[in-house]
């Protein structure tokens, strides 16, 4: 998911509106704005699919005010449906307000547990309800002692906004595993899952919000309040590996930087014999273009991604996402045809994407098809937010290299080490590759057992 605010500025809707389409990437399921005008009467619109068939008839200016949140959807195959689409709206007597969120909470259970024997009914499968549930809860306290207080009863890795009719509140995990970022725009503020939503808007890039940090914006500016004592740096490195935008910067790391750096210790680590280097449409370009600068292969666009189909792994259910590979690319005959390729893609996670680009460059004449991964064997089940399911669906998860290769029918198959993953990133230094390693920034909760 992605989620976008902004505080402070005339038709705060109008340039949520463009941001989220620079964040569209980070889910295709369904979106949302909501606002507060200066009176404090609230507006949303929310709706199923891509924003350009959400907003069709001018609702985007019907969201009236001068701050507001906005979300895309990523949905797995258990959170879809429309109750689930972001922003949520909750009414109270302590004072209405909006939550979006994106990631996942890895004790939700014992959260909803906890909060059900206290007489919550939920409306909703979403982590932000249960966190609109343990605001409420302590209606007494100040607002922001009341999040703080949520917060620290939160394990996992999450990025919040929360609106209030005169406040933005922006609150990132304390291990810093999802992304979050502070623009200013005009004379006020906005905060997005990615730098890349700045430009369409004409923010500017201030900062990220730290692991374990509030931020706030009100009409004294903004405010920064630490949650918890305890915080890392240990950002999602599928985030620079595929999630994120190539023009995004996280945690002072640029994507594109991050992505042709693997690209290069690709090669010193797995080199090919082959005519041409082709990347996967998008996100596997700037690693093929780091593997062939470093290869001296020369790099051809062997590969054409139609520009109107979306991403296939963030697709909900499996048939969707074979059914959408054919849909979204088509090989280049002439430019492959006899050719020995060096195919560079960002990840392996299933292997049946793979699986049908190899099929795809060999009907389409490839000599020999040689798969170079910028990125480990994915063996293990993200908790974060990454919809890889069970481990049973990764292909890695019951396979040598060996039968991997020999499953996605490849004539050699090669990854990235973890090792040249992490320090591939010049700004984390020490990304979260659980789902490579197995080793997890936090504790994992199975019903109420805790496991270390």
């Amino acid at each position: 998911m992605g989620v976008l605010a902004v505080y402070g500025v005339k038709d705060a809707s109008t340039y949520i509106y463009y941001g989220l389409h620079n964040l569209q990437h980070r889910g295709q399921e369904g979106g949302g704005i909501a606002t507060f005008d200066e009176n404090g009467k609230s507006y949303r619109y929310r709706g199923q699919g891509l924003l350009s068939e959400i907003f069709t008839n001018g609702q985007v200016s019907g969201l009236k005010g001068y701050m507001g949140v906005g979300s895309v959807k990523y949905a797995n195959a258990s959170s879809a449906g429309p109750e689930n689409v972001e922003p949520l709206f909750f009414r109270h007597k302590s004072g209405n307000f909006v939550v979006a969120g994106e990631g996942n909470l890895v004790n939700s259970r014992q959260i909803a547990d906890y909060l059900e024997k206290h007489g919550t009914i939920f409306q909703t499968d979403t982590d932000s309800e249960l966190l609109a549930h343990l605001i409420k809860k302590n209606y007494n306290e100040d607002r922001i002692e009341r999040i703080v207080k949520a917060l620290n009863m939160m394990e996992g890795g999450f990025s919040f906004v929360i609106m209030t009719r005169s406040r933005v509140y922006a609150c990132r995990d304390k291990y810093g595993i999802k992304p979050l970022c502070i623009g200013r725009l005009g004379d006020g503020y906005v905060v997005s899952s990615e730098s890349c939503a700045f430009g369409i808007m004409g923010a500017e890039f201030i900062r990220d919000v730290q692991p374990g940090e509030i931020v706030s914006f009100d009409e004294n500016g903004l405010r920064s309040t630490l949650y918890s004592r305890f915080s890392r740096h240990r950002m999602c490195a599928m985030d620079y590996i595929y999630f994120a935008r190539p023009d995004s910067d996280i945690d002072g790391c640029n994507v594109h930087a991050y992505r042709k750096e693997a690209g290069r210790r690709l090669y010193r680590e797995c080199p090919a014999d082959a005519d041409i280097v082709v990347g996967v449409p998008e996100s596997g370009l700037s690693a093929a273009i780091g593997y062939a600068e470093e290869s001296g292969i020369p790099f051809e666009m062997g590969l054409v991604k139609h520009k109107y189909v979306g991403r296939t792994f963030i697709q909900p259910v499996q048939s969707m996402r074979e059914l959408g590979v054919k849909m979204k690319l088509s090989p280049v005959r002439s430019i492959v045809n006899g050719k020995r390729i060096a195919l560079v893609d960002d990840s392996i996670v299933r292997g049946t994407t793979c699986l049908k680009i190899v099929k795809l460059l060999r009907e389409a004449g490839a000599a020999q098809v040689h798969v170079r991964i910028a990125s480990p064997m994915m063996r293990f089940t993200c908790h974060y937010g990454v919809d890889t399911s069970t481990p049973e669906e990764l292909l890695c998860s019951h396979r040598t290299l060996e039968e991997a290769c020999k499953a996605i029918e490849a004539d050699s198959l090669g990854y990235l080490s973890p090792e040249s993953t992490r320090d591939s990133c010049f700004g984390c230094a020490d990304p979260c590759q659980a789902c490579f390693t197995g080793e997890y920034p936090t504790l994992l909760y199975d019903d109420n057992i805790i496991k270390e």
